[in-house]
């Protein structure tokens, strides 16, 4: 069985845990990456109630771009596969790149993949002398290396639905490939050739699931029942430590404001005010920020700091960047160079005028995206959102 994205969602993890806790004793558990990252209670811990829940709970991991440094500590190497992941210099492997289990009496090889796209999301500074590797063909060499001592082949990867469908097809030797990366609401079991594609759902609200049958192998997806769901005795550790970081995250930090109370705010129209208010108020030449740093969160009448992490998990600080020359007389093709890599964009002004020189924006699009120098605004993102969510003084708070 198989989860992915779990994305710390830990105040809703009970089911998750309680059901595979009960499990381990007659399922192998795997996770296709992103364990890490997603809310408070991640900015708050900084992983190690994650890391005590996947050495207590799981057999065998996949490395994903959100929490990458964990894999290499000493609990969690060991679990961890990927046959793509290799070291810049000496192409010698990161992790395991195979591990081997008896399922149902087949000799099970299971391993794993990131796909580049996905490995390119990782903080530079994170991720500084690795490399990932064309998925099929690292599958295909661990393939010719181990098949005549396999009978079953089973794939995490952490590259998303389409791209795995793909992957299927240029390796027919997989039996099973457990997706994860994309967030996409394609979960159920999609055949190419002999070889089953599915997903579990994200935020530890289901996993999928695969079995022997015959001679080939069944799967299918389900929901963690939250019914009678009790965390587990052995776990008390990490539920303690939970219930003390959810009485932090409960502070009001304020009312929200009328334009955001009692919804869940649109990431783009918040951004789009954000950069407005930062390129006003701080009187840059330009803001550049992505949809994609902020998460979608249920607000109410008062803004709680759980709230404000939920919204911003990333930790994201803003810097001011300078444009690169080829782009500086050409905005539309930096614009173009940047959505296409992380996603839709919230700018201020827009249009962005030519001849921009630099912009106040992330320090992740400053130095996964622009690769120019930059320096400190002295703000994070979290605070210019709390500004925005709460009508607050933009520099209340500068812990965040």
């Amino acid at each position: 069985m198989a989860t992915t994205d779990f994305h710390s969602a830990l105040a809703t993890a009970t089911p998750m845990a309680a059901h595979l806790h009960r499990l381990r004793t007659e399922a192998l558990v795997a996770d296709c990456g992103d364990f890490f990252e997603g809310s408070g209670y991640y900015r708050l811990a900084g992983g190690s109630i994650e890391r005590h829940l996947l050495t207590s709970l799981y057999d065998v991991l996949a490395p994903g771009n959100h929490g990458w440094p964990h894999h290499f500590a000493p609990d969690l190497h060991p679990l961890t596969v990927c046959a793509n992941a290799v070291d810049a210099a000496t192409g010698a492997p990161l992790f395991h790149q195979l591990r081997m289990f008896t399922i149902g009496g087949r000799r099970t090889a299971i391993t794993a993949v990131i796909s580049p796209a996905a490995f390119a999301t990782i903080p530079a500074h994170q991720r500084q002398g690795h490399q990932a590797t064309h998925p099929a063909t690292a599958l295909r060499e661990v393939f010719l290396r181990h098949h005549h001592q396999v009978d079953a082949w089973i794939l995490l990867s952490h590259s998303g639905f389409a791209a795995d469908l793909d992957l299927a097809a240029q390796c027919p030797f997989l039996d099973v490939v457990f997706t994860g990366h994309c967030h996409s609401p394609r979960y159920a079991p999609e055949p190419v050739g002999d070889t089953l594609v599915l997903k579990g759902a994200e935020l530890g609200a289901g996993y999928a699931l695969a079995e022997p049958v015959g001679a080939g192998w069944a799967a299918h997806t389900c929901t963690f029942p939250a019914t009678g769901a009790t965390w587990p005795t052995p776990l008390a550790p990490a539920a303690r430590q939970i219930a003390a970081v959810r009485e932090k995250l409960t502070a009001p930090l304020g009312l929200t404001a009328e334009t955001y109370r009692h919804s869940v705010p649109d990431r783009h129209q918040l951004l789009t005010e954000v950069a407005a208010r930062l390129r006003t108020g701080l009187g840059v030449e330009a803001v550049i920020l992505n949809d994609t740093a902020l998460r979608s969160q249920q607000l109410g009448m008062v803004l709680a700091f759980g709230d404000l992490l939920a919204i911003e998990p990333f930790a994201n600080q803003l810097v001011h960047a300078r444009v690169p020359d080829a782009h500086r007389c050409d905005p539309h093709a930096l614009l173009t160079h940047l959505t296409e890599r992380a996603g839709p964009l919230a700018i201020a002004p827009d249009p962005l005028p030519t001849g921009v020189r630099s912009v106040l924006t992330t320090d992740y699009l400053a130095t996964n995206l622009l690769g120019s120098p930059a320096h400190g605004a002295g703000l994070s993102l979290g605070q210019a959102v709390r500004h925005v969510l709460t009508d607050s003084p933009a520099d209340d708070g500068r812990a965040l």
